[in-house]
């Protein structure tokens, strides 16, 4: 359910402008965008369980808020994160 170590470090590298880019706007929304993933798979295989359903609708909710940020700040950088995370078809 939670994203390895590796995994982060790939996210990270992929995402990120320079090595170590932990804070910028397109990190923190590809890493929201792996937890988000799994966090789906795992409802769908327990429906009830919603101390998860809730965290990951603050996680929606963060990422939709990181993305208006970019979207305002540079399109450019927007419409790059959007199209290799495959968001809003």
């Amino acid at each position: 359910m939670a994203i390895t170590a590796d995994r982060k470090t790939e996210i990270i590298k992929e995402f990120g402008a320079r090595e170590g880019d932990t804070g910028s706007p397109e990190v923190q929304i590809a890493v929201l965008t792996e937890h988000i993933t799994n966090l789906t798979e795992h409802l769908r295989s327990h429906k009830k369980d919603f101390a998860t359903r809730r965290g990951l609708l603050t996680m929606v909710g963060r990422r939709s808020r990181l993305l208006r940020y970019l979207r305002g700040k540079s399109t450019e950088r927007y419409k790059t994160i959007v199209s290799k995370l495959g968001l809003r078809h």
